[in-house]
């Protein structure tokens, strides 16, 4: 773990650096998709480029808890596992704690349904805030009982499992895309061919594809009637070896960091190939006013005057926080909209944002499914409340590149997704106060 001060201020750069290259840990998004395939698969997966954070390690040890063989080389950042195959987890009975990780939690509980056994899933204060309601739903309709303990759709969560029938199940795609992308990866392994029909709008697509990518590396590949349907015939995970992309959610601080510097950032293992949607960030901020150029492996943004927009962020809400704080910096209003569903994040996003921009100076009208931003003449200094939420810190600390005096408090909820962005953050030659090495990143 890492050992964080209890706030850090940002101080600009002298002169803004004329360029930086900059390479973000895996992705915490196929990270925990690959290890779910890896585990379920039938022999040996060895995962390359795996993120180390909060997220990722209460994954690692609840597949530890139900009784699958891993191994984690923190040095090469690289995972070693032997799948359970069609057997399903050896331990019959777990408690798995999964903190505030929204995609273990969702996950797990569809993974653990396709095995025999009673499993209880819960998290912190604000993960026992967060539906998993229409999952269980779902997962009900499929052969597995599956309740929420406290009766209000919401962790912790009891499995009464004894493997998955198929067939068909509704899942409402308003809320979150993980419930959808939990049950396609379980449902391979139902006894007969299973139907998912999605009620309603689906938020974040990309990570359904995403999800389906890492499905079919593994062997199994599913029919998709255009997002709204998609058909599971029962099948088997094959073990492999398989390499995740750096997080492009997190590469989104740094393309920000170019956009309001008027400086280039190239960020290295995220090119024309990436899986990620959130790459089409970069596509906002050449709307804004910047340039990019995209290359087999890496991708390169350089700052230019920037202009505000009129957006529908539903496809990358994970990058709705940069684009807010890039705004303060905009000629003109910024409108972000159809993001209504990070209300149910690791806090409410759009009322946190809201609050937070205001202090820097921004007129901030909030809306249930967006924002309008309105920046100031002058961005002021100020403390920045960060809820406990890892963007949040992340975001506002672009502000300080432009801005003396942003202060960023609870620093440390970056470990969640990033544990090393502070070191990344000041090694672009940005500048924090206190330096980086004022605080212990040693592992303990």
């Amino acid at each position: 773990m890492k050992a964080y001060p209890a706030e850090i201020v940002i101080s600009p750069p002298a002169a803004a650096p004329g360029s930086f290259v900059v390479r973000p840990p895996g992705s915490k998004s196929l990270t925990n998709r690959a290890l779910v395939v890896a585990a379920l698969a039938r022999g040996r997966s060895k995962l390359s480029g795996v993120l180390d954070s909060d997220d990722t390690r209460v994954m690692v040890d609840s597949l530890k808890r139900l009784g699958v063989d891993l191994h984690h080389d923190l040095k090469t950042a690289t995972i070693e596992i032997e799948g359970v195959g069609a057997k399903g987890f050896p331990a019959t009975e777990a408690d798995l704690y999964v903190a505030n990780s929204g995609t273990s939690l969702r996950f797990l509980t569809a993974a653990c349904a396709t095995s025999k056994g009673v499993y209880r899933i819960d998290g912190d204060s604000r993960m026992r805030e967060r539906p998993v309601g229409d999952l269980l739903e779902a997962l009900n309709r499929l052969g597995c009982k599956a309740q929420s303990d406290r009766g209000d759709g919401r962790p912790p969560v009891t499995l009464y499992a004894n493997g998955l029938k198929g067939g068909f199940a509704e899942v409402k795609g308003n809320v979150s895309s993980q419930f959808l992308s939990a049950l396609l990866m379980a449902l391979p392994y139902a006894c007969a061919p299973t139907s998912i029909e999605i009620a309603g709008p689906l938020v974040s697509k990309p990570y359904v594809d995403m999800t389906k990518l890492v499905m079919e590396a593994f062997g199994v590949k599913i029919g998709d009637r255009g997002g709204r349907r998609f058909n599971i015939e029962p099948s088997t995970y094959i073990g492999r070896p398989y390499a995740i992309e750096p997080d492009a959610s997190a590469a989104s601080y740094f393309f920000a960091a170019a956009a309001i510097l008027g400086c280039e950032t190239t960020v290295e293992g995220l090119g024309k190939s990436s899986i990620q949607g959130d790459m089409a960030f970069v596509d906002v901020l050449e709307h804004m006013g910047c340039t990019a150029t995209r290359r087999g492996n890496s991708t390169t943004v350089r700052g230019g005057p920037l202009r505000g927009v009129d957006v529908d962020m539903n496809a990358i809400s994970d990058t709705v926080m940069t684009l807010a704080v890039v705004a303060l910096f905009a000629d003109g209003i910024t409108r972000i909209r159809n993001v209504g569903h990070i209300r149910h994040k690791e806090t409410d996003r759009l009322a946190a944002l809201a609050i937070e921009l205001r202090k820097l100076g921004a007129t901030v009208d909030e809306h249930p499914d967006g924002l309008v931003i309105i920046p100031p003449e002058y961005v002021h200094p100020a403390k920045i409340h960060t809820y406990n939420d890892h963007r949040m810190a992340m975001s506002f600390a672009i502000a300080g590149l432009r801005v003396p005096g942003i202060t960023i408090l609870d620093p440390g909820c970056v470990s969640k997704t990033y544990p090393g962005f502070w070191s990344d953050f000041a090694a672009t030659d940005c500048a924090l106060a206190p330096p980086v090495s004022a605080w212990d990143e040693r592992r303990e």
